[in-house]
């Protein structure tokens, strides 16, 4: 995947996106939403079978999931499918759990090649 820049200070409206980007992920259910939903797109139904949570439950915390741009949806007659709203989740989601892997286990840092100005790693 490609790296983009990192701005430092970022543009005001970046840092509002990446803002409610974690706020939309402090809850775990949220997270688990999203999980699954690396594996492709799924129905209501499926993440609730999935999940063994009520719809109710489930329906809420993607509207939420929508409201914050992390997960797309589109209506097949009845049934609602929902998908991740880009690639970058995925990479998020993996650096995210390899961090907690390695504060669990308390596991040394990668090396980090040099940084230059504006980029990340």
């Amino acid at each position: 995947m490609h790296r983009h820049p990192l701005p430092v200070p970022p543009p005001p409206d970046d840092l509002l996106h990446v803002t409610r980007l974690f706020d939309a992920l402090r809850e775990p259910l949220r997270v688990n939403l999203l999980l699954q939903l690396t594996l492709g797109e799924h129905t209501v139904t499926a993440l609730v079978e999935a999940l063994h949570l009520p719809q109710s439950t489930v329906s809420r915390h993607l509207a939420v999931l929508r409201h914050a741009h992390l997960v797309t949806s589109r209506r097949d007659g009845l049934h609602m499918h929902y998908r991740l709203a880009d690639a970058h989740l995925v990479t998020l989601l993996q650096e995210a759990f390899s961090h907690a892997q390695h504060a669990r286990l308390a596991l040394p840092d990668h090396p980090v090649a040099e940084a230059t100005p504006g980029s990340v790693h």
